[in-house]
């Protein structure tokens, strides 16, 4: 039977590709340190399931398209305690971040036309532009300069005729990286100058450590009309299940075309969006605890990873991830190895292969990125077992290769 072009040209996710290997490792009695996929293990605020509970109909019946009222006001006010100016008409509930990035592609792109986004950027990326033949154009970024923006001419000569937007990450995954005001006001420019949206995935906007304060596309009013927000309550509230999301944007023109896509699909879940909604009255303590921890364990891994010779890694300032270069042949090839041939007293770590993360051929083959989602206490066994794989791995190279 024959499959599309389309199909057989988007790649595996990186994060999920070798499982299979994992739950081999775990048959064989092996305990496993997961760093490799974004899964937090913070308690979800108790009011999602309460609110579930509590919520009593005769019919589940569909909710509207553009999603309940109820959610999209408590979305309002939670942007407006960031100074985001954004009402209930320039916000869409959609099914997690993964759907408004979807409906924010086809909404500004037709087939082969074309998004910038820097790299190495969430993996996914590159199955949403290839499920809708929209191609990724990569700005590159480098480790050893912290994955900060290439200076304007570089990413201006990446912008053709089919460029339609540029896709930002902030705070970054994979990387960490919190934007500088200086670049995020250089991808206005652009913006402006060459007539494109800016998709700004912000959905780690609590995760912003060491004092840093957090600037969001929203903040700009001179693009205000051409910035796309697409946000989460994944991360946020570790509600990575109830996949609910939005898209926001004060363009209305844009909007009404993107209802349209919202239209097509029904509608997200009711029982979701009533549970949701509750966790947008969560105290911003809840928040700030959560960022104290991540920002220990940010901490220990990072600390651990610095002794470890060879390794190159940016100290992130945001999210929960850090993309590692390691002094190895292949780190493909190395999870691998350690799911299948290492362990200290039964246990071994895991982690998500670099490659996935690039849309240029051949980048990343040494990097891999790390989710530090476990608790302080797992993370310090879990980077101790790092340490002395690498020492063992028989595909060892000196360093890190420089590029």
């Amino acid at each position: 039977m024959r499959f599309s072009e389309r199909v057989l040209a988007m790649q595996s996710s990186p994060v999920r590709r070798l499982l299979p290997y994992a739950e081999e490792a775990r048959a064989k009695g092996k305990k496993i340190y997961p760093l490799n996929i974004g899964q937090p293990d913070i308690k979800t605020p108790p009011s999602f399931l309460k609110a579930i509970k509590d919520f009593s109909t005769d019919v589940i019946a569909y909710a509207t398209s553009q999603g309940d009222n109820a959610l999209r006001d408590a979305m309002s006010a939670y942007y407006a305690g960031f100074d985001i100016p954004l009402k209930r008409e320039d916000i869409i509930v959609t099914a997690g971040g993964s759907e408004a990035l979807l409906f924010a592609f086809m909404a500004i792109c037709d087939p082969d036309d074309e998004v910038l986004i820097p790299e190495p950027f969430y993996a996914n990326y590159n199955a949403f532009g290839g499920s809708v033949n929209v191609k990724v154009v990569p700005i590159t970024t480098k480790p050893e300069e912290g994955f900060h923006l290439p200076p304007r001419k570089e990413i201006e000569a990446l912008i053709t005729p089919r460029t339609r937007g540029i896709l930002v990450s902030n705070p970054g995954n994979p990387t960490g990286t919190i934007y500088t005001r200086e670049e995020m006001d250089m991808l206005a420019d652009l913006a402006l100058k060459h007539d494109l949206y800016i998709i700004a995935d912000e959905v780690y906007r609590e995760f912003v450590y060491d004092g840093l304060k957090y600037t969001s596309f929203g903040h700009l009013p001179k693009i205000e009309d051409r910035v796309i927000i697409v946000d989460s309550v994944s991360k946020r509230y570790s509600a990575c299940g109830a996949r609910i999301g939005c898209i926001a944007c004060r363009n209305k023109e844009f909007m009404a075309q993107v209802l349209k896509l919202a239209q097509g699909r029904l509608c997200v879940p009711t029982l979701e969006q009533v549970g949701a909604t509750a966790l947008y009255s969560t105290p911003k303590s809840y928040l700030e605890e959560v960022n104290k921890e991540y920002q220990a364990r940010r901490n220990t891994l990072y600390s651990a990873l610095k002794q470890m010779p060879g390794v190159v890694c940016a100290e992130p300032k945001g999210a929960f991830y850090v993309m590692v270069k390691l002094p190895v042949d292949d780190a493909e090839k190395f999870i691998i190895w350690m799911l299948q041939n290492f362990d200290i007293n039964g246990e071994t770590m895991m982690a998500a292969a670099g490659e996935g993360f690039y849309a240029t051929p051949g980048m990343g083959k040494q990097e891999f990125r790390l989710a530090y989602v476990l608790n302080n206490e797992d993370i310090v066994k879990a980077m101790n077992i790092l340490k002395q794989g690498l020492e063992a791995y028989p595909g060892r190279v000196e360093a890190a290769v420089a590029r």
